[in-house]
């Protein structure tokens, strides 16, 4: 598919970030920037947190499973196990650290050992959790998966029934930090009742992942507050009604969601690219060329690069091309995380200017 563009300019807009214009750099693509608290970020000083960017959605143990040969039914596989952290929350919030924004976590932990453990590995990567909490008696999220010997997911089971303590009692006790941040970013995992009350009460912009077709409906009934949507093909079908067969089905499906007042919506097209759209137009953009090794935790790491980029003030345009790269980077690598990101490596291969 070739770029297109619609004008979207008669869609109605409910923007919050002109009551949060500590967010943005003065022009679209944020060059000469003097950002003093980034500075400091990066050199491990203390940050204000109304500078940070917040989080609030789940962390698990990965727990997975790679058998050396094809896999034999109702037998025992020869094979490798894993374990790594994980959770789209925790995800997101790792990815905007190696790209070196300040970042708070809400989530909540098991009082276990594996909510130690990633409460740990948190705190090491420099992610403040102060206002998360643990839940006694109860076990840490979890995700246990069997793969094949390709690497390709086969059967898996999801203990997440401690995300349903993230009750809107717990988000209005933090509602304050929230609102001092710079933008806030939240994942379907939440439960539904969470969800609708930070749509209410947020008034920085808020960012949503779906996280899956299973849970997206969860966003339905507050897209008139979200400021970005990251949406792959099958789930903007399922929020739109729109069967997206071709280019004009895939703008007609982002109109839809800006018709609900979301301010920008990317739509993930896998191998052909991503459709970013506001309420001034549509572009869409081709994917960049990767050496793919595994394509679990990309969606995360794209919708962290986003948010990087509206931070830092960058275009739609501008903003898609950076997430692209980041997704692109994200694939590259063996695990969930690919260590080797950056914010000038995500600069270098989107080919947009990185701030001084």
């Amino acid at each position: 598919m070739g770029q297109g563009n619609i004008d979207c300019r008669h869609l109605s807009n409910t923007s919050r970030e002109a009551s949060h214009p500590e967010c943005l750099s003065s022009g679209s693509n944020a060059k000469g920037r003097d950002d003093a608290s980034l500075v400091a970020s990066r050199k491990g000083m203390p940050v204000s947190p109304k500078l940070r960017i917040m989080v609030i959605g789940a962390v698990n143990v990965d727990i997975c499973a790679k058998p050396f040969r094809p896999l034999v039914g109702a037998d025992s596989n020869p094979g490798r196990v894993t374990v790594s952290m994980g959770g789209v929350g925790r995800n997101i919030a790792h990815n905007l650290r190696l790209l070196g924004q300040p970042v708070s976590l809400i989530t909540v932990f098991g009082d276990d050992s594996n909510g130690e453990r990633i409460r740990r590995d948190l705190e090491h990567l420099g992610i403040d959790i102060s206002s998360s909490f643990t839940e006694a008696h109860r076990a840490t999220s979890s995700y246990v998966f069997i793969t094949d010997e390709k690497g390709e997911m086969q059967l898996a089971i999801s203990d997440m029934a401690i995300c349903e303590r993230m009750t809107p009692q717990i988000m209005e006790e933090r509602l304050d930090v929230m609102n001092q941040s710079c933008l806030c970013v939240i994942d379907a995992n939440l439960p539904a009742d969470t969800i609708h009350f930070l749509a209410e009460h947020v008034t920085v912009p808020l960012f949503a992942d779906p996280v899956s077709t299973a849970k997206l409906h969860k966003l339905q009934p507050v897209l008139s507050h979200l400021h970005t949507l990251k949406p792959n093909r099958l789930e903007a079908e399922m929020l739109t009604g729109v069967r997206i067969r071709d280019e004009a089905s895939l703008h007609e499906a982002a109109a839809f969601l800006l018709h609900t007042g979301v301010q920008r919506v990317f739509i993930t097209l896998g191998d052909k690219g991503v459709l970013c759209a506001d309420q001034e137009q549509q572009q869409l953009l081709p994917p960049l060329v990767a050496d793919v090794k595994s394509t679990t935790g990309g969606g995360d790491c794209f919708l962290a690069a986003l948010a990087y980029a509206y931070r830092m003030g960058f275009s739609l345009e501008e903003s898609g091309s950076l997430a692209l790269a980041a997704g692109a980077i994200c694939a590259e690598g063996e695990q969930t995380i690919n260590e080797q990101l950056s914010a000038r490596l995500v600069h270098t291969r989107a080919g947009v200017h990185m701030p001084e």
